[in-house]
C-alpha cells in the first residue's frame, strides 16, 4: 500500500498510521472470510442432512396395519426384527440398535469389574450354597467392587489390587484370605477367557490382615463347671454331643434321631446331614460340603444316656428342635447360646441417655453375682464358650490320649465306608473311654487319664 505522508510530518510516524490501517483491513477481510466459511459450513450440512438416503425397507401387515420391516444381528449373534410406521423412524430405529449392539459387544470384550464380578458370581451360583454365596457377594461387594469396580479389566494393575487390599490389613486374617481368593478367581477367570493379557493378580500374596485371637481347648474344670451350669437349660444336649462327639454345629442342628444309634453294643451317630439358614429360616440338606463329611462317630456311655433321656420325651424328628419340633432358625441358635453367654463374666457395655447424650459403660460382672433383673441367673463361668470350641476340646482331649492322629480325623472328618475302619475307630476310642469311671458324667479328658496305657508323649492341640 502506498504511503501517506502530508508536508512537515515524519516518516515514521506516517509509517505507524499506515501499518495501523492494513492490519484493520486485514482483520476485517478475515473477518469476512471466516463468515463466508461458517455459512458455507451450514450449508453444507444442511444440504448433508437433506441428502441423506433412507434405505428402501420392506413392508409387512400387522393386524391391518402396514409396517416398515428390516432386520439386524444382535450381540448374540441372532437376528432380530425392527418395525415402524414410517421409513424415517424405523431408521432412527435401526441406528439406536445398532448403536446399542456395538456397546454391548464392546463391554462383552471390554468388562468393567464391577460387571465381570457380577457374571463371575452367577457363575458360581450353581455350584456353591446360597449361603455361601450369600458370603461372597458380601465381600466382593465390600471390598472388590467398590475400589475396583468402574475400572475395566484390562486396565487394573497389581498396584490397583494392593491398594485396594491395604484397609483390609485392618481386618482379620481370615477376611484377608477371602478377599484374596475371591479376586484371584476372578481375575484368573477373566484371563482363561481371554480377556486380559496380563493377569494382575500374580505375585499378590496371600497373607495379610490381623492374626485371629487363639481359642484354646476347655479344660477338665472348664468342661466340668460347664455342665454343672447348664444341667437343666435349654443348651445342655448341644453342649453334651459337641463336647463327646465333635460334631459340628452344623451337623448337631441337623442331627435327627433316625442318625442317632443307641440300642447297639457300641452306640454311634451318623452324620448324614448339614444345618443351614436362609433368611432365618433353617434348611436342612443331605448334600454336604465334602464326600468325607459322612462318618459314622462312636460315642461313650455318657452320651448315650443323655441321648436316651431325651429321645424318651422327644416330640420331634430332631435331636434339638423348636417347641414345634421344628429345626432351630438362626436367630432360635442365637438365643438358645445366650444361655451360657448371660452366664459368663465377660465385660458388657451399655448405653445411657444423660442430657440428650449417649454415653457408654462397662460392666464387669463378679464370679458368684446374680443379675439385678433375674436373681436366677448367677455368673459362674470366668472363661469365653464357643460353639465350636466343644468340638475343639474333643479333638484336642483325643490326641492328648495318644489317639492315632489319622484316627480323629476319621472320627472327625472322613468317611467311613468299610467295617474295617469304624472297627478301627471304635476300638480306639473304646479302649480309652472304657474305665471304671467312663461312665459317669466327666469331660472326656479327665476319661482318658484314667487309663494307665496311655503314652507320656502328647501332641500339640489341633483342630482338625
Amino acid at each position: 500500500m502506498k504511503t501517506l505522508r502530508r508536508r512537515g510530518e515524519p516518516l515514521a510516524f506516517c509509517y505507524y498510521i499506515n501499518r495501523t490501517f492494513e492490519r484493520a483491513m486485514d482483520f476485517q477481510y478475515k473477518d469476512s472470510i471466516s463468515a463466508e466459511l461458517h455459512n458455507n459450513r451450514k450449508g453444507t450440512e444442511s444440504m448433508a442432512k437433506k441428502k441423506v438416503s433412507i434405505p428402501q425397507y420392506g413392508t409387512v401387515m400387522r393386524r391391518g396395519i402396514q409396517y416398515y420391516r428390516t432386520r439386524i444381528t444382535d450381540a448374540d449373534g441372532k437376528r432380530v426384527d425392527l418395525y415402524a410406521e414410517t421409513r424415517e423412524e424405523l431408521y432412527e430405529k435401526e441406528l439406536e440398535a445398532r448403536r446399542q449392539v456395538e456397546e454391548a459387544v464392546f463391554r462383552r470384550k471390554h468388562p468393567t469389574v464391577a460387571e465381570y464380578c457380577e457374571k463371575w458370581l452367577l457363575m458360581q451360583s450353581a455350584k456353591v450354597s446360597s449361603s455361601t454365596l450369600k458370603g461372597y457377594t458380601q465381600n466382593m461387594n465390600n471390598y472388590i467392587v467398590k475400589p475396583l469396580g468402574d475400572m475395566y479389566l484390562s486396565e487394573v494393575t497389581a498396584d490397583d489390587i494392593r491398594l485396594a487390599l491395604i484397609p483390609l490389613s485392618q481386618k482379620s486374617a481370615g477376611l484377608y484370605s477371602t478377599v484374596n481368593m475371591l479376586l484371584k478367581c476372578v481375575f484368573y477367570s477373566a484371563e482363561r477367557n481371554q480377556l486380559l493379557d496380563y493377569n494382575p493378580c500374580v505375585g499378590i500374596s496371600a497373607k495379610g490382615g490381623k492374626p485371629g485371637k487363639k481359642k484354646n481347648a476347655l479344660t477338665d474344670e472348664q468342661v466340668k463347671l460347664l455342665l454343672e451350669t447348664v444341667r437343666e437349660l435349654p443348651p445342655y444336649v448341644f453342649i453334651m454331643i459337641g463336647l463327646y462327639s465333635g460334631l459340628r454345629r452344623e451337623e448337631i442342628l441337623a442331627l435327627q434321631w433316625d442318625c442317632v444309634f443307641l440300642d447297639v453294643p457300641t452306640p454311634y451317630i451318623s452324620v448324614r446331614r448339614a444345618w443351614r439358614t436362609e433368611h432365618n429360616r433353617p434348611v436342612i440338606s443331605t448334600t454336604l460340603k465334602t464326600k468325607a463329611a459322612q462318618r459314622d462317630i462312636p460315642i461313650p456311655k455318657c452320651l448315650a444316656d443323655c441321648l436316651r433321656q431325651v429321645k424318651a420325651t422327644s416330640i420331634s424328628e430332631y435331636v434339638i428342635a423348636d417347641s414345634k419340633g421344628q429345626p432351630l432358625a438362626d436367630s432360635q441358635f442365637k438365643r438358645l447360646w445366650q444361655y451360657v453367654v448371660v452366664r459368663s463374666t465377660k465385660p458388657r457395655n451399655y448405653y445411657k441417655y444423660v442430657n440428650g447424650q449417649s454415653i457408654k459403660y462397662t460392666v464387669t460382672p463378679t464370679l458368684g453375682m446374680t443379675q439385678k433383673n433375674q436373681p436366677k441367673i448367677r455368673y459362674t463361668l470366668d472363661f469365653d464358650v464357643t460353639p465350636h470350641q466343644l468340638r475343639h476340646t474333643y479333638i484336642t482331649n483325643l490326641l492328648y490320649a495318644g489317639v492315632d492322629p489319622k484316627t480323629v480325623q476319621y472320627v472327625t472328618v472322613n468317611e467311613v465306608n468299610s467295617n474295617q475302619k469304624f472297627d478301627l475307630i471304635r476300638k480306639s476310642i473304646l479302649s480309652i473311654l472304657q474305665t471304671k469311671n467312663a461312665y459317669d458324667i466327666m469331660p472326656v479328658g479327665k476319661m482318658i487319664r484314667l487309663n494307665s496305657f496311655i503314652t507320656q508323649q502328647k501332641p500339640q492341640s489341633c483342630d482338625l
